[in-house]
């Protein structure tokens, strides 16, 4: 009875390690990487928002050409 016992045992820690080995340690790797990649994609989203914003802050804005009255021509009509 002894040798089952020590066939079942080494069944369960070759199943443990398999499971260890070709599961658990190839998810933590990807999710890891993930992390990564997510972390990089979201900095270079902020540095993307944060350049639209210094344009927009440094566009001046001209009041004066939109009530100017030198673009409009005046009409009459020919009878």
């Amino acid at each position: 009875m002894n040798i089952l016992k020590l066939a079942f045992e080494l069944f369960v820690l070759y199943m443990v390690y398999k499971l260890i080995f070709d599961f658990i340690i190839p998810i933590y790797n990807t999710t890891k990487q993930m992390k990564g990649k997510m972390n990089e994609m979201h900095q270079k989203m902020q540095g993307q928002q944060q350049g639209q914003n210094v344009n927009l802050k440094t566009t001046p804005v001209n009041p004066a050409s939109k009530n100017s009255n030198e673009d409009y021509i005046e009409y009459e009509e020919v009878k």
